[in-house]
């Protein structure tokens, strides 16, 4: 998945964030619970559950409507609705964010942002969470916490016939791979090339976005892109003829596979164990499941949603 450095934007807006969110309470009367329904694409209609809906902190219950910062295009996981246009998005975060809102009798508004402003943006307040293809990390923990909602790792896509022979991290050795600026992948292959690739140089080169790191590769201009896994299932899929995943049975989700998470501002903790909980009922019921089928991504599937479960 996706990562930035963290860029923390100082004591005094983390200590206005802590104070409001300490004025907030969850629980309450299920009956001040407004229902909401939400249908999505594929699977159907998702309603409200006063159980779990009565976790969310009452100060978020009140206004109805959580805040969501994202960047697109990142499929399968965030992309926009219509091109040329930057207020409509869809993708599997989407929908399951969106289902697990509706769970809590919520609604979600999201927004789009640069990605390496998303946690910032989520430290001054400027939103409720982060969603899109992001992967929790311990280092991001110092600002955010993570629902973790699926699990993958990083896949490598290569030109077509793979005639470089490519089958692991360890033959990109001495190849030049193109990922996306400040990366998940950029940060453990820079890594990984200082440790293990002695004398084969590794030669990682960052793009803005991970589109134009495919183009590089189409192009010529790299041997391999590394992003996540389940990202470029779909991204092989479209270029067939032209470019391939590469297939590591020692690794079927991808190298160094992570927990994907919704991002919560860590003084919002109760807002979080309560998209915890909406997403665990989303599982329990099957409309988990469904979306991440619709989007062909069963095999990130997890049994449980968990909190802050970084590997790294």
């Amino acid at each position: 998945m996706r990562i930035r450095s963290l860029a923390l934007v100082g004591v005094t807006t983390a200590l206005l964030a802590a104070t409001a969110a300490c004025g907030s309470s969850a629980g309450g009367a299920t009956d001040e619970i407004t229902p909401v329904s939400v249908t999505i694409d594929g699977v159907g209609a998702v309603d409200t559950d006063k159980a779990v809906a009565a976790k969310v902190p009452s100060d978020v219950r009140g206004r109805g409507t959580v805040t969501v910062a994202t960047n697109a295009p990142y499929q399968p996981f965030i992309d926009f609705k219509v091109e040329g246009r930057t207020d409509q998005f869809v993708g599997l975060d989407h929908d399951l964010f969106q289902a697990a809102s509706a769970r809590l009798g919520l609604k979600a508004t999201f927004t789009q942002q640069p990605f390496d402003g998303l946690v910032p943006g989520l430290q001054a307040a400027k939103y409720d969470a982060i969603a899109g293809g992001i992967t929790d990390k311990k280092e991001r923990q110092q600002v955010a916490t993570f629902v973790d909602y699926s699990a993958s790792g990083t896949g490598f896509l290569v030109a077509a016939g793979n005639p470089l022979g490519v089958k692991t991290v360890a033959d990109l050795c001495g190849r030049t791979v193109a990922v996306q600026k400040a990366s998940n992948q950029a940060k453990n292959l820079a890594a990984y090339a200082k440790q293990s690739c002695a004398g084969r140089p590794l030669a990682v080169k960052e793009y803005p976005e991970n589109p134009q790191a495919v183009q590089a590769l189409i192009a010529g201009n790299v041997q391999v892109v590394a992003a996540t896994r389940v990202n470029l299932v779909e991204t092989a899929g479209s270029l067939a003829g032209k470019a391939e995943l590469v297939d590591d049975p020692s690794s079927p989700n991808g190298w160094l596979a992570s927990p994907n998470g919704f991002g919560f501002l860590k003084a919002n903790k109760e807002l979080a164990e309560a998209y915890r909980a909406a997403v665990q009922s989303l599982i329990d019921d099957g409309t988990y499941g469904k979306i991440l089928a619709r989007w062909k991504q069963t095999p990130i599937a997890i049994e449980k949603a968990t909190v802050d479960q970084a590997i790294d």
